[in-house]
């Protein structure tokens, strides 16, 4: 029986001196220990370092957060929160570790099987649609 190993080849990095106004859609495991302004979307695992500042909406399967995430965090697998993050958004995820001292300002969803998972992301899309289509209307109009 082959045993199939987690693929933990670096796909992306963003350094500690480094600003990223934009959305980052990554094919891998992703590293961030600077600053993003947009959202990041990975097919991987996600690692927030304890000196990242984030505003963005986060996905990825494995997501660890050492640092600050202000915006929603979508976690397929599982979530680790250590004790030095802050996370300023709603948690969707299937496993969660929350290390003590960690600062969490959202709503956690746990979900335990897929259809659980399936129906949170639906309900989460279609909330972040009517929200860009107020913003929208807003900025044509206000």
């Amino acid at each position: 029986m082959a045993h199939q190993r987690e693929n933990f080849s670096l796909n992306t990095i963003i350094g500690p001196d480094t600003w990223v106004k934009g959305d980052i859609e990554s094919g891998g495991f992703t590293r961030i220990d600077g600053s993003i302004q947009g959202d990041v979307s990975a097919k991987g695992r996600v690692v927030i370092g304890e000196k990242a500042r984030m505003k963005s909406n986060v996905s990825g399967t494995a997501i660890t957060i050492g640092g600050v995430v202000y915006g929603n965090v979508l976690a397929s697998e599982r979530l680790v929160i250590l004790a030095s993050a802050l996370v300023m958004g709603d948690i969707i995820t299937r496993r969660i570790q929350a290390d003590e001292g960690c600062l969490i300002h959202g709503k956690v969803m746990v979900c335990q099987t897929d259809e659980e998972w399936d129906k949170a992301i639906a309900e989460y899309r279609d909330v972040q649609g009517i929200r860009s289509a107020f913003a929208g209307i807003t900025r044509n109009h206000g």
